[in-house]
């Protein structure tokens, strides 16, 4: 007799019939399968929570890895003394260099002219000044090398005295200048200046 399709699936509903075989299940996942259809059982419904029955805590053992619950960020700080986070500011773009200003010559000369003869200070470095006349009066002394002791007051009186001097040379060398037509100082006027001073002299 020849099989339909009505007949085949009679035979295999059929129970306990010989095409039916019942396949076996490893342990483990007959043990997490029976733990399933436990807390299935035992968790609340619709219809029981409606009617106001407590449902039973459940207790069940650990039955295959699960997943840690995620930690929530703690909630910002509230009050009055409370600090928000600061949120990070993009860096400012730099600005491009600004190009140099160009002043014109004899500009800033004059500036300095200005500043120097409005001061009264020493323009010469004290230290520098005072080696140099130790140095001179070390050397010129009638006994050779000789360690002379110098008054700080006289230190400083000998170079006001020196300052003047210079100032004063350079400004008759300027009139000089001036009156050749010309703006810079040039050796030749500083001789004329000592000439008309009657400096170049030899002392009789």
């Amino acid at each position: 007799m020849a099989r339909t399709k009505q007949t085949s699936r009679q035979y295999l509903k059929a129970p306990g019939g010989p095409g039916v075989k019942k396949m076996k299940m490893p342990p483990k996942a007959a043990k997490t399968l029976k733990a399933q259809t436990e807390v299935a059982a035992r968790t609340p419904t619709r219809s029981t929570v409606a009617a106001g029955v407590k449902p039973e805590r459940v207790e069940t053992g650990r039955v295959g890895p699960t997943k840690s619950p995620a930690r929530r960020a703690p909630p910002p700080p509230r009050g009055r003394g409370a600090t928000l986070p600061v949120a990070r500011k993009k860096p400012a773009p730099v600005p491009p260099p600004k190009p140099k200003r160009r002043v014109r010559r004899g500009t800033v000369a004059l500036r300095e002219i200005r500043k120097y003869q409005k001061s009264t200070e020493l323009l010469i470095r004290r230290a520098p000044f005072q080696r140099l006349v130790r140095e001179i009066a070390n050397k010129g002394a009638p006994g050779g090398q000789a360690e002379f002791r110098w008054r700080a007051d006289a230190l400083e009186a000998l170079q006001e005295a020196a300052e003047a001097h210079l100032i004063a040379m350079l400004e008759d060398s300027n009139l000089c200048a001036i009156h050749a037509k010309r703006v810079t100082i040039m050796p030749k006027d500083m001789q004329l200046a000592k000439r008309l001073r009657r400096e170049d002299e030899p002392s009789s």
